[in-house]
């Protein structure tokens, strides 16, 4: 299970909750980055858990870092865009 909270700003807490433990993990999503992936389409809390589906698709919960910016994501895995995007 994945929990997406508005904690300030635009700074998301982000719990993943699976196997009996739990990772908590603070993400941040700036407006601009935000509509270049989605146009507006979905809330920034359905894109990050989507991301979030995406990263668990390809490494443990506890791999995740615990602080990033979404953006970080595509540095790791470089189809993270052209996966996630909706435009």
């Amino acid at each position: 299970m994945i929990k997406v909270q508005l904690d300030r700003n635009n700074t998301y807490q982000v719990v993943v909750d699976e196997g009996g433990s739990s990772t908590t993990h603070m993400v941040t999503l700036e407006d601009g980055y935000y509509q270049k992936l989605t146009g507006g389409k979905e809330s920034k809390e359905d894109l990050i858990q989507r991301s979030f589906e995406f990263l668990l698709q390809r490494e443990s919960k506890e791999s995740i870092l615990r602080s990033f910016d979404l953006p970080i994501i595509g540095r790791y895995f470089p189809d993270y865009e052209s996966k996630i995007s909706l435009k």
